[in-house]
């Protein structure tokens, strides 16, 4: 427990120094008081559908570590569907924060990514901050 709240220290210093660094501070907000997650609402979609955990999400994303460039993940044209009780937290808090048709940008501290364990099919090293630019093409509960 230590050592995981070391990592969470960590990693919400470095996403809160790369948000006050690249001016984003009155766009990024947190998903909630109590979570390390930041999401920017670039396009809001439309609709007023509820998410719950067995919702099931198409999407188009690009991920990369953060303060890097070259993603290590993108959807290109392929637009997954998955349920989102499927997928790392940070995705789960996140992708509700906009509509069918929306945009969002998260910042996913690892705690709420893979955390302390690496992912060798994506490249991620351990306690990897992801960000993610997500468009929702549709919801289904």
């Amino acid at each position: 427990m230590a050592q995981y709240k070391k990592q969470a220290a960590i990693d919400d210093k470095i996403v809160l120094d790369y948000i006050k660094a690249n001016g984003l501070d009155t766009i990024a907000k947190k998903v909630a008081d109590t979570c390390g997650v930041y999401f920017i609402k670039l396009e809001p979609g439309q609709g007023n559908d509820l998410y719950t955990t067995s919702t099931y999400v198409t999407v188009g994303d690009t991920a990369r570590v953060l303060g890097q460039t070259t993603p290590f993940y993108m959807t290109d044209n392929f637009h997954p569907s998955y349920q989102l009780s499927q997928v790392i937290l940070g995705l789960r808090l996140g992708i509700p924060k906009v509509q069918k048709g929306g945009l969002v940008r998260l910042l996913v501290p690892s705690r709420y990514a893979y955390g302390p364990y690496p992912q060798s099919d994506y490249g991620l090293p351990a306690n990897a901050i992801l960000d993610f630019r997500i468009r929702v093409y549709n919801i289904t509960n």
